[in-house]
């Protein structure tokens, strides 16, 4: 039998007050995240725009626990190194962004960072399977990328059971997360959560967090 894999959660500081970012991030890692997710769009690959490489800078001076940088962006291949630089401890990379996913994949690696691919929710796994041996995280999105708060996508969820079939290291999950949703994703092979809004516009993150732990 398989050893599970553990389970981590990473709060998603879009949901964060910008107003106090540093005390955002305190109030996570207090109340046990194990990483925190940066959500990096640029107004093209999807729609909205929040923030680039000063800004994870900034929170790389605040946070103890691993930074992953989730580039929503067109072209992330000609901004890994500011993002590696910047003191993320990983990037994550869409598929349908890139034309060459071996390249930059070796080129996150030799900066020292690990390295994620995520998948929009109407991308096939096809795009990804001759990869998955390269990667240190798949990252599944129930919701399409751009804007926190929306609503969990069932059928983009059914891939993570396929993906795990292929793939023995870390499926996150972002989009939609909350206990409920949480169990089904857990039950389908995932082990990292994202979460936004359902953390951050909580009264008490660190009961949730506790909770998602052991589902």
């Amino acid at each position: 039998m398989e050893k599970k894999l553990k389970i981590k959660i990473a709060p998603s500081l879009l949901s964060a007050d910008f107003s106090c970012l540093g005390a955002e991030i305190k109030k996570a890692e207090a109340a046990g995240a194990d990483m925190l997710h940066v959500d990096v769009m640029d107004g093209h690959f999807v729609d909205n725009i929040t923030l680039g490489p000063v800004v994870v800078k900034g929170m790389r001076k605040a946070a103890r626990v691993p930074l992953i940088s989730h580039l929503m962006i067109e072209n992330p291949e000609k901004y890994v190194e500011s993002f590696a630089q910047a003191g993320s401890d990983m990037i994550i990379f869409h598929i349908e962004a890139i034309k060459n996913a071996e390249a930059i994949i070796k080129k996150i690696h030799s900066l020292g960072k690990k390295a994620g691919v995520s998948i929009r929710p109407k991308t096939p796994i096809k795009t990804i399977e001759n990869i998955v041996n390269l990667l240190d995280e798949v990252l599944v999105m129930t919701v399409e990328p751009g804007f926190g708060g929306q609503k969990f996508m069932t059928e983009p969820a059914e891939k993570i059971s396929e993906i795990r079939k292929i793939y023995k290291g870390d499926i996150g999950v972002d989009g939609g997360i909350n206990l409920e949703t949480a169990k089904l994703v857990i039950d389908k092979g995932a082990n990292v959560l994202i979460a936004g809004s359902f953390l951050f516009g909580s009264n008490d993150m660190k009961s949730l967090i506790e909770k998602l732990k052991v589902l």
